[in-house]
């Protein structure tokens, strides 16, 4: 298998740069449903109370198999965070008898078991592992990709991948798209943050919205639908540090894997 080093960027929006199109492109992307979810709330599993501040949207229809793997006790939820203290989606998915890892840099100890069914590890999911021979990167020991993880844990697949990194999303699925982790993953629901580019995320404005939309275009191709969107209007109103285009700086987006039946 041949590795890639680079998404496929789409074509322009339109015949010559312009953030104008590229930016409309890809809000109208991010806020069209591909697919329709009947069942997006854990209020159906036991367990669950209402205090979640945020909309972290599943999918649980029949069809696919988060809601099974929930009900036999086999699913997995890896949450990846920046000192978020808002857990009560993963004590809920816990609490619905799912294996959940939480990973986050400021945890105290290296790994913290909570409950039978929830871990606290203190390691940075990024899209990167540290290179021992860059002194640099000695800082970064707490740091790995996301299939290095998997490799150690020893898990080939995870049922939800929920992500709250603080503008790191993008490079972080550019990295599961290009080593193919993502295929091994059944739903995510990613917040995404447009006020600026994301980190090292480089290019002028009409460059970067193009390659955010190309990344998911690339998740479609690889038979990942949105379901979900949930445009937060509590941020400031920003798009790539300007007032433009209605658009919230962070909006929380929901995709399943069609192939995970």
């Amino acid at each position: 298998q041949t590795v890639r080093w680079h998404i496929e960027l789409q074509p322009w929006a339109s015949p010559t740069p312009s953030l104008n199109y590229e930016a409309s492109r890809f809000l109208k992307y991010i806020s069209t449903s591909q697919i329709s979810c009947e069942h997006m709330n854990l209020n159906s599993l036991k367990g669950y109370s209402e205090t979640t501040k945020k909309p972290w949207s599943v999918c649980l229809d029949e069809r696919f198999s988060l809601i099974h793997r929930i009900r036999s006790k086999k699913c997995r939820l890896y949450s990846l965070g920046l000192g978020n203290d808002d857990n009560q989606f993963e004590l809920s998915m816990a609490n619905s008898g799912c294996e959940v890892h939480r990973f986050d840099p400021s945890i105290k100890s290296a790994h913290i078991q909570q409950g039978r069914h929830l871990w606290h590890h203190r390691l940075s999911i990024d899209w990167r592992d540290p290179n021992p021979a860059i002194a640099a990167h000695k800082f970064h020991s707490n740091t790995k990709k996301l299939g290095t993880v998997l490799n150690e844990f020893g898990h080939q697949k995870i049922d939800v991948l929920k992500a709250d990194v603080e503008s790191a999303e993008w490079k972080i699925l550019e990295n599961l798209i290009l080593e193919d982790v993502v295929e091994q993953i059944g739903q995510l629901v990613f917040e995404v943050h447009i006020h600026w580019p994301g980190f090292e995320v480089s290019g002028n404005d009409s460059t970067v919205v193009r390659y955010w939309y190309s990344l998911l275009r690339e998740l479609e191709l690889k038979d990942f639908r949105l379901f979900h969107t949930y445009k937060d209007l509590s941020k400031p109103q920003m798009f790539l540090k300007k007032e433009a285009f209605n658009a919230s700086s962070c909006y929380t987006l929901s995709w399943v894997n069609t192939r995970w039946k």
